[in-house]
């Protein structure tokens, strides 16, 4: 076990490590894109150890342990036709320890969830047509999304820096109010992108049957119905594999709670500042900061109605990133370019 949390825990530090000595090998991009891969390892590395550490615990009290079914729709429909009677055609459930194997820890690895289990839905069929459309959106989506940060974003954000740094709160807020536009629509669009067009893509093509990836988390009268229900993968992996295993452990609700936006704080600073190689805690506090305004926007959907609890959560989308873009992109170039903006010699980031 202590291995195992080893090689858990230097999946998030080795990227560390790399981006600090060789910096200058990556883009900003190059450097984020590593980042979330090694995070998105760290969760599934996480889901696995601790799924089969459950199952082996199962397993030693002479119970197989047997999860989620991995049949098709047509499949359950067949073994009725059949009155019950075995069909060699049909998939058997896996049980603990005949999932431990290089193909079965390969497919979650690839396959787009979090939450490790021996047995996972699967389709009957690759559609073809609904796959190219998915990739087609891709395709199109990542191109307006770069449209939007270069012809756009990059502008606004460049402009905001110095009445951010002479704290002008009125050219300040301008700048943060046009930023807040295109910000928002390439958040929705990269949103679209991930989570209906590229997770469903991967979905299709691995034969993964259980798609819910998000909810209606635009309908969110308060901002803890939008935490648990934008991001539905990670809600799962957080309720599984942390709050309720704290809960079990003898923590209230509460604080279980507040250790998961603990968690999610520190990889929300995590993946911003390591690629920016500037280590503020903006992003912390905004995730901190979002226990607060949970209870704040419950008091005002209770008061004043669940409309005006949408519009708090809708406010904090569009008004919160890029006043956090604005805060990093001013310690970026304060940390890289200090030298630089006080007209001496030029210092590479």
């Amino acid at each position: 076990m202590t291995i195992q949390v080893i090689n858990i825990v230097v999946s998030v530090c080795l990227p560390v490590v790399i981006i600090h000595l060789k910096g200058s090998a990556f883009s900003i991009m190059g450097a984020t894109t590593v980042c979330f891969f090694y995070s998105v390892l760290f969760l599934k590395l996480w889901s696995y150890v601790q799924t089969n550490m459950w199952c082996r615990q199962t397993y030693y009290q002479r119970q197989p342990r047997e999860r989620r079914p991995s049949i098709t729709l047509a499949e359950l429909k067949k073994r009725n036709l059949n009155d019950g009677e075995e069909d060699e055609d049909i998939t058997k459930l896996v049980q603990y320890p005949e999932n431990l194997s290089y193909k079965d820890i390969m497919y979650f690895l690839c396959a787009p969830t979090l939450c490790y289990e021996l047995n996972f839905p699967r389709t009957s069929r690759v559609r073809k047509h609904f796959l190219l459309k998915r990739l087609l959106e891709v395709l199109i989506g990542v191109n307006v999304v770069m449209a939007l940060f270069q012809q756009w974003i990059i502008p606004s954000v460049r402009n905001s820096l110095i009445p951010f740094s002479n704290m002008d709160i009125g050219l300040a807020t301008e700048r943060l109010l046009k930023l807040a536009l295109p910000n928002h629509l390439a958040w929705l669009c990269f949103f679209y992108l991930m989570f209906h067009s590229f997770l469903n893509a991967v979905g299709e093509v691995l034969n993964f049957a259980d798609r819910n990836f998000y909810c209606d988390w635009w309908n969110a009268n308060n901002i803890d119905t939008f935490w648990r229900t934008w991001n539905m993968p990670v809600h799962r992996w957080c309720v599984r594999h942390l709050y309720i295993p704290v809960v079990q452990m003898g923590y209230s609700s509460r604080q279980a709670s507040t250790i998961v936006f603990l968690f999610s704080a520190f990889f929300h600073e995590y993946l911003v500042s390591v690629p920016l190689q500037t280590y503020k805690i903006w992003a912390f506090l905004g995730m901190m900061g979002q226990i607060p305004l949970s209870a704040v926007s419950k008091y005002i959907e209770r008061r004043l109605g669940p409309r005006m609890g949408n519009i708090i959560v809708w406010a904090s989308i569009i008004l919160g990133q890029p006043l956090c873009i604005m805060a990093y992109y001013h310690d970026y170039v304060i940390t890289h370019f200090h030298t630089a903006l006080n007209g001496t010699d030029f210092q590479n980031s």
